[in-house]
């Protein structure tokens, strides 16, 4: 059977999976399920500096921000600005969010991320795994140059899933985060630094009208 939604609109058709883990773009079928997620605790400690802000808000609003957020990536995406937010499933079970985002990609050829897991599936190394899949994407498929990322000096955490992917460190900022004033750390890994999964990685629904919605180029 067609999946009509995938050929009216590309990205939900991407799945990119390693073993029995499966990113792919959120459906509104996903949302009673995403929305559980974030509705739960990301942070052992809320009070420290690198909490999402969007996480510190009441629950209600936090979902109501969620879906709209998910609504304007998807009308807004075109080639010139785009965000790619996959659901990271196990074994079919959604555990977190992988986003991959790019702008002027098509002359750039850079992309930035941001990811999180829910707390109760932190530790197994999937964050690792989930950073890792999205490169093998950025790079093999989009054809990136380099994929950059940042986290608040002193999240370890992050910055260790950068680490074990390949990134480098590449200058600091220091920006505005909710109410906080915080220091950036900004990192970067190209194809030459990645450190690649072992084992098959498997791209499905690449289509060549993706890809122009993308900015990459059709062979």
């Amino acid at each position: 059977m067609t999946d009509s939604l995938s050929v009216a609109y590309p990205p939900f058709g991407l799945r990119i999976t390693h073993a029995d883990m499966t990113l792919r773009v959120l459906r509104d079928e996903d949302m009673p399920e995403y929305l559980d997620l974030l509705s739960g605790p990301i942070f052992a400690d809320e009070s420290v500096d690198w909490a999402f802000p969007w996480h510190q808000v009441p629950v209600e609003q936090r979902r109501r921000s969620a879906l709209q957020a998910h609504w304007a990536w998807r009308g807004s995406l075109r080639p010139e600005a785009w965000c790619l937010s996959f659901g990271v499933y196990i074994d079919g079970v959604l555990v977190g969010i992988q986003d991959v985002m790019a702008e002027d990609f098509q002359r750039r050829r850079v992309v930035s991320s941001g990811s999180w897991l829910g707390l109760k599936y932190q530790g197994r190394g999937w964050g690792v795994r989930m950073r890792k899949l999205m490169l093998h994407f950025a790079f093999d498929h989009l054809g990136a140059v380099k994929a950059e990322s940042d986290a608040v000096v002193g999240n370890e955490a992050s910055l260790g899933v950068s680490r074990s992917a390949g990134y480098e460190l590449d200058g600091t900022r220091i920006t505005i985060s909710g109410d906080r004033t915080v220091k950036m750390q900004w990192v970067g890994v190209t194809p030459e630094t990645f450190h690649r999964l072992e084992g098959d990685v498997t791209v499905t629904g690449f289509t060549d009208e993706l890809k122009q919605l993308l900015g990459v180029e059709t062979k």
